[in-house]
């Protein structure tokens, strides 16, 4: 949607967590900009790029990623497909009363120290490069683990989360046959909780709501390297690899330029004092975090560039 061509006042529609960003954002914006006004339905990320698609919003922000069959919908309807900028991450835990990043579970009961992300793949979905690991053996564990086979557990591959995590982090391959999926956080909480052989891959969850019997493990992006948990300083070091971003989609057709007002209201979303909104946020039960500094300069200068 483009600011020329609407009335006033300009239409955002998207995440009802991020109302306490959005709002706060508008209000800055309108200190340098008093004849611009803004009409807000933050309902959630799901309604974000379906009005964008309907040009009934100017901006969709998103505290996930788009899942695939937004993404195709939006395609169809305009051709190409949105763009986004990432203006921080999304949670950090575990907490108290507050959802965790996308993690995988385990039994507390396990002994692993962590995974690379490569391992992730290989365990989570079938046909890898590097193979499949289908045994707890093959991630060296002893013990009772040594001739266990990994039971999965994890949401059903219906075209939300379960769906987005295979286009992103295991390269579109299929979940393995031993995959169970099941209706909700809860069932995946409880099953991995009752299987010390199991592994659960969930999205934002707070476990303790329904055991203490599991744990998050850690992951690590490369072999070799560290593991890393999703506390906030590991998020906001941008360091935990299954960290989501809190981003800002906009409809820009391949070749034409950012308008002028989307792309100086983004612009403010990135500066110093649009950062520092984000992290009044760090320790509400949203647990906004902001861009680590790296991260804030790439997004700044994809921004620039547009």
């Amino acid at each position: 949607m483009n600011s020329n061509t609407i009335n006033l006042p300009l239409p955002i529609v998207g995440n009802d967590g991020m109302a306490s960003l959005i709002l706060p954002w508008c209000a800055l914006f309108r200190e340098a900009n008093p004849a611009i006004s803004f009409d807000c339905t933050l309902e959630g990320s799901s309604t974000a790029i379906m009005a964008l698609a309907a040009d009934a919003s100017w901006l969709a922000p998103m505290s996930r990623a788009p899942w695939p069959h937004e993404l195709a919908a939006f395609e169809r309807v305009k051709g190409y497909r949105p763009t986004e900028i990432h203006v921080g991450y999304t949670g950090h835990g575990p907490r108290p009363e507050a959802k965790s990043p996308p993690a995988i579970y385990v039994h507390r009961d396990n002994p692993m120290a962590g995974l690379t992300m490569a391992q992730l793949a290989s365990v989570f979905s079938s046909g890898q490069s590097c193979g499949d690991i289908t045994d707890w053996q093959q991630l060296g564990l002893e013990g009772k683990w040594h001739k266990r086979r990994i039971h999965l557990y994890g949401l059903r591959d219906n075209g939300k989360y379960a769906t987005a995590f295979r286009y992103a982090h295991l390269a579109g391959r299929h979940y393995p046959a031993h995959y169970e999926g099941l209706a909700d956080r809860r069932a995946v909480i409880e099953a991995v909780a009752q299987d010390p052989f199991g592994a659960g891959c969930l999205g934002w969850c707070n476990a303790a709501l329904f055991s203490d019997d599991v744990r998050i493990l850690p992951l690590a992006s490369e072999a070799n390297t560290a593991f890393y948990s999703p506390d906030l300083v590991n998020v906001a070091q941008g360091n935990y690899p299954l960290s989501s971003y809190v981003s800002l989609c906009f409809d820009l057709p391949p070749g034409a330029t950012l308008d002028p007002l989307v792309k100086a209201w983004l612009e403010m979303t990135l500066s110093d004092e649009g950062q520092t909104i984000v992290a009044d946020q760090t320790h509400s039960p949203e647990g906004y975090v902001p861009l680590e500094p790296s991260m804030l300069a790439y997004q700044r200068q994809r921004l620039a560039n547009l």
